[in-house]
């Protein structure tokens, strides 16, 4: 598999990394907010963004162990909060919508762990990252490749 030239408009890049930076801001936890980009960059076989934040969670303080459970988070017993896992939980409804929509016992138990506001940046959050995804995965970017 071979990098494609398609180029990436810096006016869209630029756009969709202030959406990502006031998702990640507004949810105001930012390993958790590595967390659900790490588990969608999973999901969407992405591995330049899943490159990227194993490396930003690790630096953020994030354990290697979690990482390395982070695809087994269900199994994971309580190695992930409940908070966590409710914003897992959501992530993967999000990402994969296979029912045409996020069932609603998933987006009441995040409703509990998080406020208003915080939720709508964590569904902010997951859907820029899952566009992030679409795009370097379109263009078969690889880990530590050029972005745009």
């Amino acid at each position: 598999m071979t990098a494609r030239t398609t180029h990436l408009d810096k006016g869209v890049a630029g756009a969709m990394s202030a959406l990502s930076g006031a998702a990640k801001q507004g949810l105001g936890d930012p390993v958790l907010a590595e967390l659900v980009m790490m588990r969608a960059s999973q999901i969407n076989a992405c591995a330049f963004c899943l490159d990227m934040h194993v490396d930003a969670a690790l630096e953020g303080g994030e354990t290697p162990k979690r990482i390395a459970l982070l695809n087994a988070w269900e199994e994971a017993g309580e190695l992930f909060t409940e908070r966590e896992r409710a914003a897992l939980a959501l992530t993967e409804a999000v990402t994969v919508l296979t029912e045409g929509f996020v069932p609603d016992a998933v987006y009441e138990v995040a409703a509990k762990h998080f406020g208003k506001a915080e939720l709508a940046h964590l569904i902010g959050l997951i859907a820029v990252i899952n566009s992030w995804n679409r795009l370097m995965v379109s263009r078969r970017i690889a880990p530590g490749g050029p972005a745009w």
